[in-house]
């Protein structure tokens, strides 16, 4: 009776408005959430380190904290119960479409919509005086009450509340991602309401399923006891060291090269680690030079496809978009109408698919159909590929390469033109061809297909970025505009964009307003760029069986297009280093394609803003990278996604191992491991090699306060060679510097 009391009490000052009891509460609620990271959608999936939540502690302790929080081996099977209607609610209630009836009340509100329907749920048994629990209303005072039903002690309640998260990581980090990151209001409740609304559930449920749960804190502490890292670290140790001297070794040995004459084209390529063993076999073709910076190419845009009313942004998750770009202009009527007509025949298709009686019915009409295609699939998947890429490229119109820049202030977008120029170096001595190169995959069937896409931008294809950028610089007036900025481009240079495929390793050129003066130009770079492909391919065939090397651009194309393929490429595993600093730096070092190259020239940068700008968006993005790579390899299970082969989506807003399994949230076996067993990534900690003046560096280090507690914790490592190659530091956790020898 104790609880009932307690439970109308709260509810009485809810009903009153204090908010004054709430506030510790609330203080309580958030200090919990912050070991949860977020992880994004399906259709977005962005990399993002998933100890996130304990980078304000020393890289080593946050390993310990790690174990004990999430490599959990032998959860209470009261607590898998929980877990079990947590999952079956969640999984109802941020469903993006599979469910064939969607969830009614869902406009109520997480909280709100649950409890409306709870009392039909047949697995639980409300007729007792613990449904007298479901009475609130209020997430805060439902928390409250189940904290003193199950007896937890008021010093421990961050303790518990963050064990009602970390048991269930996989559906928090959701929850996280949709409180703290999503824009969209679709699922009512955002912000810190939602995170208390999900918490009062969990809460509600252990105390309906589990009312010893206040043995978990116990639990907790022993399997905080028995954590054992030293292999881990002397494991990670010894890679790091061994990689970050050899690398030091061979940059030290480079030498400024002077350029004595002008390149014939010049590419500006992503910071991408699959760029890297692209940018040097091209350069070793020809005469080109390659400049790299984050694939976003420093515009913070949303992209609206007027042909699919599609709007996604295409810029890091760490920079809110300012400006839309409507692509889909300038189209035919024709493709129009045929993009049209094929959105209505999906829509309908998908209606059909997922109705109730309609599914047995449609497979009569299309099993025939759909067989056929299947074995087409499954015995030729090259074909297969072509055809569909086909049809994809009728069906879109190629929509980002039509668009209008009338929505971006033309003040603003000199702006960009010259910070995007600044942050590359490049400011003088342009050639009459410069080639801007997006990037994208185009993977079948893999539902992490927005993994390998462009990291920079939110999980999308950059090549529409690469398009803003070149109509940009093309204008006369931007010319004009720039020349107060300390920049003139000669009337002879010429911008276009292209796109990588990451997969195929093909790059698509798109020549629209290229002068008939540069054509020559661009039949050249076109039969150079086949020939890099050929070699890339056969350089990344080598990775899968050595024996295919010989045939590599064929066995990369079926990789690309075969449905079957779990391991369709390795994405950025074996990423190791950041390199901030001019080409010749690393250009005759073979990197392995495991290094992010920025591009910099400290003595153009004098206010240090293109430094402060690298370090606080593209290398956090690569550590989110990095990170992500690092721990789905040291447990797969844990921090990873497990195998492909058991993975099943769950209302297309995430993967889980059978049909009842937490939310994964992280990289499959297959992306991380040659075999079950054997791994291909190194997981290591990333190195940050940087050209400049080490006080310039510790300037903006102490000013940063993220800077400061990546470095000092050693969540990454930071080397530093000084501009005239006398020597090369490393930073300590002290943030004193130490000499290289």
């Amino acid at each position: 009776m104790k609880a009932v009391n307690h439970s109308a009490e709260l509810q009485s000052k809810a009903l009153t408005g204090s908010t004054i009891a709430w506030n510790p509460l609330q203080q309580l609620i958030e200090q919990s959430w912050s070991k949860i990271p977020p992880f994004w959608p399906l259709t977005q999936l962005v990399a993002v380190n998933p100890m996130m939540g304990f980078e304000d502690l020393p890289f080593d302790d946050a390993l310990q904290q790690a174990q004990a929080y999430f490599q959990q081996a032998d959860l209470p099977q009261p607590m898998q119960n929980v877990n079990r209607e947590t999952i079956k609610w969640s999984q109802t209630y941020f469903d993006e479409g599979v469910a064939t009836i969607k969830m009614p009340y869902r406009e109520r509100g997480f909280l709100n919509a649950i409890l409306t329907l709870l009392p039909f749920d047949k697995d639980l048994n409300l007729n007792n005086s613990k449904s007298r629990l479901f009475l609130q209303k209020n997430p805060l005072a439902i928390i409250a009450e189940c904290l003193f039903y199950l007896g937890i002690p008021t010093q421990n309640y961050q303790q518990f509340l963050t064990l009602m998260l970390t048991t269930l990581p996989g559906w928090a980090t959701h929850i996280q991602y949709r409180a703290s990151w999503d824009d969209s209001d679709q699922y009512c409740t955002q912000g810190s309401i939602l995170k208390e609304d999900y918490l009062a559930l969990r809460l509600m449920l252990t105390c309906l399923l589990y009312p010893e749960a206040k043995v978990l804190l116990i639990w907790h502490d022993v399997t905080h006891a028995n954590t054992d890292i030293e292999s881990t670290k002397q494991r990670l140790f010894q890679a790091e060291q061994a990689y970050t001297k050899q690398l030091l070794s061979q940059i030290s040995q480079q030498q400024r090269n002077n350029k004595q004459q002008l390149p014939v084209a010049q590419f500006i390529f992503c910071i991408d680690v699959r760029s890297e063993r692209f940018r040097r076999l091209l350069e070793v073709q020809g005469n080109y030079e390659t400049f790299a910076c984050a694939g976003f190419f420093n515009l913070p845009i949303v992209v609206e496809n007027s042909l699919s009313d599609e709007v996604h942004p295409s810029c890091p998750v760490l920079i809110k978009p300012s400006e839309k770009v409507i692509a889909g202009s300038g189209l035919t009527i024709t493709t129009r109408l045929y993009s049209s007509l094929s959105r209505i025949v999906n829509r309908a298709y998908q209606s059909l698919k997922y109705g109730l009686v309609t599914p047995f019915a449609l497979a009569e009409l299309t099993g025939f159909v759909k067989g056929l295609f299947m074995a087409l699939r499954s015995f030729s998947p090259k074909i297969t590929g072509l055809v569909i890429t086909g049809l994809t490229t009728a069906t879109s119109g190629k929509p980002s390469v039509h668009f209008s820049l009338d929505s971006i202030p033309l003040s603003q977008q000199l702006t960009y033109a010259a910070e995007a120029l600044k942050l590359l170096g490049l400011t003088s001595n342009f050639a009459s061809t410069i080639v801007l190169c997006g990037h994208g995959s185009s993977v079948q069937n893999n539902p992490y297909d927005s993994l390998l896409n462009c990291g920079a931008c939110g999980g999308r294809h950059s090549g529409v970025n690469a398009e803003v950028l070149a109509a940009i610089l093309n204008q006369v007036v931007i010319r004009h505009g720039l020349i107060e900025h300390d920049i003139k481009i000669p009337q002879t240079t010429h911008f276009i964009a292209a796109e990588h495929n990451t997969l195929t390793d093909q790059v698509e050129v798109n020549d629209r307003g290229l002068p008939k003066s540069h054509q020559h130009i661009l039949s050249q770079l076109r039969r150079d760029l086949q020939q890099v492909s050929l070699l890339s391919c056969a350089q990344r065939a080598s990775q899968f069986d050595t024996k295919i090397a010989e045939n590599g651009e064929r066995d990369i194309k079926i990789r690309a297009y075969d449905w079957a393929e779990v391991r369709p490429e390795w994405g950025l595993a074996r990423n190791a280093a950041f390199v901030i600093g001019p080409r010749w730096l690393t250009k005759n070092i073979d990197l392995q394609g495991r290094c992010f190259l920025h591009s910099y020239d400290w003595q153009q940068d004098t206010s240090n803003d293109v430094l402060t700008t690298i370090l606080l968006a593209p290398m956090i993005v690569a550590q989110w990278i990095n990170a992500q790579y690092l721990f789905s390899t040291l447990d797969n299970v844990a921090f990873g996604s497990g195998s492909k082969v058991t993975q099943n989506i769950t209302g297309k807003v995430g993967i889980m191992q059978g049909n009842a399994s937490d939310l994964m949230h992280g990289l499959p076996l297959q992306s991380v491991f040659k075999t079950d067993t054997d791994p291909f990534h190194e997981p290591m900690r990333l190195s940050i090699v940087v050209y400049a003046p080490k006080d310039k560096l510790m300037s903006i280090i102490k000013n940063q306060p993220v800077l400061n507690k990546l470095f000092s914790n050693q969540w990454l490592h930071l080397n530093c060679f000084e501009p005239d190659f006398s020597s090369c530091f490393n930073l300590k956790e002290d943030l004193t510097w130490q000499s290289v020898h």
